[in-house]
């Protein structure tokens, strides 16, 4: 990975006031990928949108430990709305092959 596509989390950390800790704990619960080059800890650029949704739920006072059911209730929630629409398609095409039979 090139180092332009990594962003330090110290940096990211002060830019959002929060604790370099937050940013351990999340690696260690598996919610983020961060990489570790020497003494520093990088954040990579394609973990900063859900980095950020994740520091807004803890700036609401949610531990990980919440953040962690919150994030997997929200997966959940996704990937039953992508059933869903799966579903959705099928039937359409079975309603239309109905309506050409008939």
């Amino acid at each position: 990975m090139k180092t332009e596509e990594l962003i330090p989390a110290q940096e990211f950390c002060t830019h959002h006031q929060i604790d370099l800790s937050f940013i351990y704990s999340l690696t260690d619960a598996g919610l983020i990928q961060t990489i570790r080059r020497e003494e520093s800890v990088f954040v990579p650029v394609n973990e900063i949108s859900n980095l950020e949704k994740l520091v807004r739920l803890y700036e609401l006072d949610i531990n990980v430990e919440g953040i962690e059911t919150i994030t997997y209730l929200l997966q959940k929630i996704d990937d039953m709305q992508q059933h869903i629409i799966r579903l959705s398609n099928q039937l359409r095409m079975y309603e239309e092959v109905t309506q050409e039979v008939l």
